[in-house]
């Protein structure tokens, strides 16, 4: 299913509130459990071990580390919404709550639910400034982004749930912070 396709970052602030459809399934293979304990150095047995996972955990086989399952948010945040214009990068700011309610086996399919929490713009203070046509800074007020707009951003909270189609319960539960930097 394609993204939500949304205008630009003016018009963000109107979704808030919105679930937005279900992502894509995304398999979570051993090799890339593998691959992310390399890189993580986290090769904990639960992990890296099927065999021993199979016989010994309580989930009857290996399982992705939780981290893993988080780093898909970019990537489920990409199939869940497109701002069509207006943005010239996005960064990850930070997770306020993140929970893992049930594992994910290796083998399995995830997809995750977008929620637009809430979508600002900094206060005044926090603003920052932007360059007037002469090249003097100037400070921004609030409000919507214009075409000289080079040091506003916005901020967007996104409540994503991520599911695995071999549990009931959600694997990550995760409040994402973005901030959204203007063209």
């Amino acid at each position: 299913m394609p993204p939500f396709e949304i205008e630009n970052l003016n018009s963000l602030k109107q979704f808030e509130g919105r679930d937005f459809p279900a992502t894509e399934w995304f398999v979570i293979t051993q090799d890339r459990i593998l691959k992310f304990a390399d890189a993580t150095e986290d090769r904990q047995w639960i992990h890296v071990n099927p065999e021993r996972a199979q016989s010994e955990s309580p989930f009857g086989g290996s399982v992705a580390h939780g981290f893993l399952t988080l780093s898909l948010l970019s990537h489920f945040l990409k199939q869940a919404i497109h701002i069509r214009s207006g943005v010239a990068l996005s960064v990850n700011y930070g997770l306020n709550k993140v929970r893992f309610p049930s594992p994910v086996r290796a083998g399995s399919a995830v997809r995750a639910r977008v929620t637009l929490l809430s979508a600002k713009l900094p206060e005044k203070e926090s603003r920052g400034f932007m360059k007037k046509e002469s090249g003097e800074f100037m400070k921004k007020e609030v409000g919507e982004f214009t075409e000289k707009d080079s040091r506003g951003f916005l901020d967007a909270a996104f409540l994503i749930h991520v599911a695995s189609e071999s549990a009931e319960k959600p694997c990550c539960v995760a409040e994402w912070l973005v901030r959204y930097y203007p063209e």
